[in-house]
């Protein structure tokens, strides 16, 4: 019969279990939610923008700035504040201690934020996957795709998110045999089989799906998903290789798009054509008068 756990056996288990729960939501922490990308109004310009110390467009500063790590305006007495400030609440600047290198945001004279927010800042790599652009280079909040978990700026989320779900392949056959495969990565946009989603790199946790053995994140079944494989839309080859002259439909929409030079072309090719016609009736107007008069001499020459 197994031993019964003393009380301070089963605090250790606790704790360990809360601190490992700490650390797999570090990697899940809701971007969007998050006190340093809240949105912010300017006093002054009156623009929607990011949490930021200083407006990102008149570069103000705002009367009640809010910490990017517990998201409070106000310090009350009773605080675990590095700056002791004792019978007195404290607004605006009085609870600034810090400003974060990578969320651009203020973060308060609390102990506990100024020694955390730094490290576990979830703005730290949050570079546009599609723009390339950081959080000091544009002035929206950050967002995360649903599907691939990258980083996307206020401008790029929904272009982005309507094309994500779209393999880099032909067909939905894993990249390492020719089998169908089971699972697909929307970071890598690629299918695995089950043999091929075995990596020696990454580890599967247990009851979770397999890791992508390229880039690690998470695979999701495909038959779960509406992905869609790689088309070339028509009309887009024009079999110009240079790029100096257009050819079938490129050419075509090319020319409507200039003004209509075509049917431009069209018509003064008809009234060539036109001018054509009426040369060759001419001609054979004077062939006919030419005949009949020769016809009308010989009668003559007859009768006498």
């Amino acid at each position: 019969m197994p031993k019964k756990k003393t009380g301070a056996r089963k605090k250790a288990e606790n704790r360990k279990e809360r601190e490992k729960q700490i650390r797999a939501n570090r990697d899940h922490v809701d971007v969007a939610k998050h006190p340093s990308n809240t949105s912010m109004e300017c006093d002054k310009c009156q623009r929607r923008q990011k949490n930021r110390a200083f407006c990102y467009f008149c570069a103000s500063v705002q009367k009640l700035p809010m910490c990017a790590q517990c998201g409070k305006t106000k310090c009350m007495k009773s605080s675990d504040c590095v700056i002791k400030h004792p019978g007195m609440h404290s607004t605006g600047l009085a609870m600034v201690g810090a400003v974060c290198d990578f969320c651009e945001a203020w973060v308060c004279h609390g102990r506990k934020c100024l020694s955390s927010h730094a490290c576990s800042c979830p703005l730290s790599d949050a570079d546009c996957v599609e723009c390339d652009r950081s959080v000091w280079e544009h002035g929206g909040r950050i967002f995360r795709c649903s599907f691939c978990q990258n980083f996307l700026c206020e401008d790029d989320q929904f272009e982005h998110q309507a094309s994500c779900q779209v393999l880099e392949a032909e067909t939905f056959k894993c990249v390492s045999c020719n089998r169908l495969g089971q699972h697909s990565c929307l970071r890598c946009k690629a299918c695995f089989c089950d043999d091929h989603t075995r990596s020696k790199v990454f580890k599967q946790e247990k009851g979770k799906a397999p890791p992508c053995p390229k880039c690690g994140h998470e695979t999701q079944g495909t038959k779960d998903l509406s992905m869609s494989t790689r088309t070339v839309k028509f009309g887009r080859q024009s079999g110009m290789d240079d790029g100096s002259e257009a050819s079938g439909y490129d050419s075509y929409w090319k020319n409507l798009s200039a003004g209509g030079n075509e049917d431009q072309e069209g018509y003064s090719a008809d009234e060539d054509y036109d001018e054509e016609d009426d040369d060759l009736e001419e001609d054979e107007e004077e062939e006919d008068e030419q005949s009949d008069s020769e016809v009308a001499k010989s009668l003559a020459t007859v009768n006498l």
